[in-house]
């Protein structure tokens, strides 16, 4: 029996996110008291109201076992193993780093780590949560989960057409005022207020949440343009003779002067929008030019997510008839 190379890769990165985003939890957030939200906040909640008596990563373990066998049920066998296999070496790490396994290996009485907690508490939750972002990001690229809050959206948007991120903000928020009403009862904050807690814990959702989406989507690696102009027949001669990109005309009336004429549609690289606006403005200076971001192309000329430029994209580019005013 030969193994899928595929799937053991998948595994494989998997397995090292979930150690990066361990990092984050284990090392940065949980003697810092900032809460994550999801099954992991809620596992630090516990786990301060315990006394520490009961380790993050297995309250984690413990937590996430019902909703993974939850999710099976609801969403089938092929929800399965990932997931368990995600949120399993996420528990284990955490436990690891943090020395509740062995009891010599704390990282987080690191000196660099105990500086930063009295002199940069900041910088520290944000390293915190670019591990996190980064290590989420990871395992969701290569089709994993962590469990969590992620069973809870996916059971929700099945049994009731809820939106999973509606459901994962709703979660996380609950869950991070729990933890909050838990260290202000305990009074296991005593020199910071519980309040600008929670706040670092807002912030920490919005940076790992934007790292999640730059590792799996990468960052904007093109523009599209919509292109108004008198003299659209001539730039879309310069954008698909000059710059060897195709162009959509569609066509239009402006109501301001009540004029029809062809409004341009384009998608270029990021290193190719400026010298697209230098086109439209050298032909047209009066042209009309809307820039939008795009996160995904797909067609010729352009590369999906993930996918290595081996070939350079060389584009065969055509002479126009005439060059002036292509710049």
């Amino acid at each position: 029996m030969r193994l899928n190379t595929g799937i053991v890769t998948e595994y494989i990165f998997i397995t090292i996110g979930a150690a990066v985003m361990s990092l984050g939890i284990a090392v940065f957030l949980v003697d810092a008291k900032v809460v994550p939200g999801g099954v992991t906040g809620l596992s630090m909640a516990v786990h301060f109201m315990l006394g520490g008596k009961v380790s993050v990563g297995l309250l984690m373990w413990g937590m996430n076992l019902p909703l993974f066998i939850w999710g099976v049920i609801e969403l089938g066998k092929t929800f399965g193993l990932r997931t368990f296999w995600g949120f399993t070496v996420n528990s284990f790490c955490v436990d690891l780093f943090r020395g509740d396994i062995i009891k010599s290996f704390r990282l987080q009485d690191l000196d660099t780590i105990r500086y930063l907690m009295e002199n940069d508490f900041f910088f520290l939750v944000l390293i915190g949560a670019i591990f996190l972002g980064v290590g989420l990001g990871i395992i969701f690229k290569f089709k994993g989960t962590t469990g969590g809050s992620d069973i809870v959206a996916a059971v929700a948007k099945k049994r009731w057409r809820a939106k999973p991120g509606i459901v994962i903000i709703i979660t996380d928020f609950f869950v991070i005022c729990a933890a909050g009403l838990v260290l202000h009862i305990k009074g296991l904050s005593p020199d910071k207020p519980v309040l600008l807690l929670m706040l670092y814990s807002f912030l920490l959702l919005v940076v790992s949440s934007q790292l999640i989406d730059i590792i799996i989507f990468g960052f904007d690696y093109a523009k599209s343009a919509f292109i108004i102009s008198d003299r659209s027949d001539r730039i879309a001669e310069c954008i698909v003779h000059s710059m060897g990109r195709g162009a959509t005309a569609f066509h239009g009336r402006g109501l301001y002067r009540n004029v029809e004429m062809d409004v341009l549609f384009t998608v270029v690289n990021r290193r190719e929008i400026y010298r697209l606006v230098g086109i439209v403005k050298e032909i047209d200076p009066d042209a009309f030019v809307i820039i939008n971001r795009v996160h995904e192309v797909l067609g010729e000329g352009f590369m999906a997510r993930g996918e290595i430029d081996t070939d350079k994209l060389k584009f065969p580019v055509m002479k126009p008839n005439n060059d002036e005013n292509c710049t």
